[in-house]
């Protein structure tokens, strides 16, 4: 399977709510719904797994689709925060702590762009 890396630098691909929505999988989904309830202490529904990949426009998760760090490498005209000078900011380090593969597959996407990381 192709790897979707969102704005974040977590790849997509790899998502359950991805995964269900590619392989309309209504299983997957009430599983999905059902941990991610419990997890994030929030009401999420089987129908509310469906995302196509953070870097499309259509079909997205809801935190997704009002995720600010997607938000602010878009505004940018950058595809992931990669590319931004700012690199890493402090909202993009709330996310990387917890998910340290997203920082390897941005810091492999800035040394491919040329660009020296600290």
């Amino acid at each position: 399977m192709k790897k979707i890396i969102g704005s974040c630098g977590i790849d997509c691909s790899e998502c359950p709510t991805y995964k269900a929505t590619k392989e309309n999988d209504d299983k997957l989904r009430e599983k999905t719904a059902k941990e991610w309830s419990q997890m994030y202490s929030a009401e999420i529904k089987p129908s509310d797994i469906n995302c196509k990949g953070c870097q499309q426009k259509k079909v997205l998760f809801s935190h997704c689709n009002e995720c600010k760090i997607r938000a602010c490498a878009h505004s940018k005209g950058f595809v992931t925060c990669a590319e931004c000078g700012d690199f890493s900011c402090d909202e993009l380090e709330g996310i990387l702590q917890f998910v340290p593969e997203a920082r390897t597959i941005l810091q492999k996407a800035r040394k491919k762009l040329g660009i020296i990381f600290p």
